[in-house]
């Protein structure tokens, strides 16, 4: 790593990159700052606290926090999404009237529509647009989506990952992203790179907004369990002599354990 690399910096930059490219996009750049902070809540992509902080001088700040154990596993319009949902409570506190606790009120679920976020129980179409625990999908061709163009076309990158990170997505599956977006694949798919850097303790699928998706893994033994590399650089651990096909390319596994096996068959 460069020596003149700040982690810190890098990845709250670009979180506060995001919240003011949204902030002025979706909401006219009303909202005022608030603390963006790294929080690895179970089952949750996100969530909003209002006035969480104080400063010394007795300035209140609200919260939004994001689990950084998601963004490698889910497509980044994803977790944009989650920013957003978030902010949109933000609005509402500052703006609106917030339901009680945590229930999702008829206000905050149109003002989710307006910005083109669409409210929903299950995560998908005929959801209930208010309750207690809400998820949502992006409106096709609406303002979030378009957001979202915007800002993946600034070189904007979340370059931090967790390597450890095997989080199932709370979200549905179907939700509506607009492919054409970008960030289309979660991190651990579209980037060979990372994809091996996330190898030591991952399990052998992840579940994403795309399906079943095929991950390194650590093999637990030597005596049963070979290595399978793709031509897109993913690679997987799994009993001999399977015939595997990548989800992702479409290209065919190869072994180099079987290339040995094949080998040593030749010289006996």
């Amino acid at each position: 790593m460069n020596t003149r690399t700040v982690p810190t910096h890098q990845t709250y930059a670009e979180l506060q990159q995001a919240y003011d490219h949204f902030n002025s996009a979706l909401f006219d750049g009303k909202l005022p700052n608030c603390l963006i902070t790294l929080q690895r809540e179970k089952r949750s992509m996100g969530y909003f606290s209002s006035q969480r902080f104080v400063d010394a001088q007795g300035t209140y700040t609200d919260e939004i926090a994001m689990n950084p154990a998601y963004f490698a596993v889910v497509p980044l319009i994803e977790t944009m999404q989650t920013l957003v949902h978030e902010m949109c409570h933000l609005w509402q506190f500052h703006f609106g009237k917030p339901g009680r606790g945590r229930y999702h009120n008829e206000e905050w679920a149109s003002k989710m529509e307006a910005i083109g976020l669409m409210p929903s129980s299950t995560g998908q179409p005929g959801g209930a647009r208010t309750g207690q625990l809400m998820a949502d999908y992006a409106i096709e061709d609406g303002k979030f989506v378009k957001a979202c163009a915007d800002l993946l076309t600034q070189s904007f990158c979340l370059t931090w990952y967790d390597r450890f990170s095997h989080a199932d997505a709370p979200r549905s599956a179907g939700e509506r992203l607009d492919s054409s977006v970008g960030g289309g694949a979660p991190p651990i798919i579209a980037l060979p790179a990372l994809t091996q850097a996330l190898a030591p303790r991952l399990p052998s699928t992840i579940s994403t907004t795309q399906g079943e998706v095929a991950v390194p893994v650590k093999p637990t033994g030597n005596s049963n369990r070979w290595k399978y590399v793709c031509p897109c650089g993913t690679s997987v651990w799994g009993k001999p002599k399977l015939k595997i096909i990548c989800g992702s390319c479409e290209g065919v596994f190869t072994s180099t354990d079987a290339a040995r096996l094949n080998s040593s068959d030749d010289m006996s």
